[in-house]
């Protein structure tokens, strides 16, 4: 069960290339939220990717057997999940197996997406496009509750910087959060540099570290966190996914400063 009132894990590989992979993730994740209890974890990963740099760029597996084994992960690791849909028709089929139904950056504002999403009745994540201010989220999330969402999540994923780079405005996340709906903030995408690559986006993982202390330091309500055993080897995003193995460490971390701004009020 996914609780709004905790803070948000939303973490997985970028695209589901197999099942062991997806497995190896999730028993990370399961460990991370035994350890963390006051936190809130989500496996992500995405069915079948549309939004691809070129058309080599890997999808995934394809919505029908992503959601097999996005229903696989669920089912054995207790874990709640989600995964990005890009055309309204794959709301209702994928609104049957998440928990939350997720909405990619450059869709925020087409309103057929949005009312497919409400009309599935689950918690629907909305990414705030690279070309929006923080402050035109309230347009989006007011489709949303027209359409009867009652419950969302707000992403920050970063504003497109001239060309091949992204910033994240630190005042976003109190700006969004004025829409009475949890802030959390991509961390994963806010690092690529849109078509800086040959085939696929680059990115500065080097910075993670340093974009998420300052996005907990500006009072987000969570993280999303795209994460592979070897992202050198990952089939897509392997610029910014970060290790599985540093995301145990690195969530001790976050977390320990969650509590102290929280702590602060």
């Amino acid at each position: 069960m996914v609780n709004l009132k905790k803070f948000l894990l939303i973490a997985g590989p970028c695209a589901i290339e197999n099942v062991e992979i997806c497995d190896r993730v999730a028993e990370e994740l399961t460990k991370i939220q035994a350890a963390h209890p006051e936190i809130s974890v989500v496996f992500k990963s995405s069915a079948d990717k549309a939004n691809r740099s070129t058309v080599q760029g890997y999808r995934g597996l394809g919505i029908e057997r992503g959601l097999e084994i996005l229903s696989h992960v669920r089912s054995r690791f207790n874990l709640p999940i989600t995964t990005d849909f890009h055309t309204p028709d794959q709301a209702r089929l994928i609104g049957r197996v998440v928990d939350v139904i997720q909405i990619p950056a450059f869709l925020c504002r087409q309103t057929d997406m949005l009312q497919a999403a409400a009309e599935t009745e689950k918690i629907v994540s909305i990414k705030k496009g690279q070309f929006l201010s923080p402050w035109d989220m309230r347009h989006v999330v007011e489709k949303l509750r027209t359409f009867g969402a009652k419950e969302i999540i707000q992403m920050e994923r970063g504003t497109s910087f001239g060309y091949g780079n992204l910033v994240v405005d630190m005042r976003s996340f109190q700006i969004m959060r004025e829409n009475h709906c949890p802030v959390v903030y991509d961390l994963t995408h806010s690092l690529q540099l849109p078509g800086t690559g040959s085939n696929e986006t680059g990115g500065t993982r080097e910075f993670a570290d340093t974009l998420a202390h300052a996005a907990i330091g500006a009072g987000v309500d969570g993280l999303f966190i795209e994460t592979h055993p070897d992202p050198s080897r990952a089939l897509c995003d392997r610029e910014t996914q970060l290790p599985l193995e540093t995301l145990g460490k690195r969530m001790d971390g976050y977390l320990k400063l969650y509590r102290i701004i929280k702590d602060l009020g």
